[in-house]
């Protein structure tokens, strides 16, 4: 992966390029955000807004067989997903 991690959008997905894995990833990342805590009578606070002011994407580990330096970005398939992925392509 590059020095500094993207997450995916709507049209790609993680891939490690070492297993094949798509679905189960360690993240590591720092955000910075803002938040209007509602505190009770008795101060159990409550997080009743959240924005989201800046977020870093540190490292992107596979879980499955720990590649850190191979997690890639790949296109999401289409619906259904193409007739040759296989198993741990997101296939049967």
């Amino acid at each position: 992966m590059a020095d500094s991690p993207q997450i995916p959008d709507e049209q790609s997905r993680w891939r490690c390029a070492h297993c094949g894995n798509l679905t189960r990833f360690d993240i590591t990342r720092t955000t910075r955000v803002r938040e209007f805590w509602h505190l009770d009578m008795a101060g159990e606070p409550a997080i009743d807004e959240r924005e989201v002011l800046a977020e870093t994407i540190e490292s992107v580990v596979c879980r499955w067989c720990g590649a850190g330096d191979r997690v890639e970005i790949v296109a999401r398939p289409a619906f259904g997903g193409p007739a040759d992925e296989g198993p741990g392509d997101g296939g049967p």
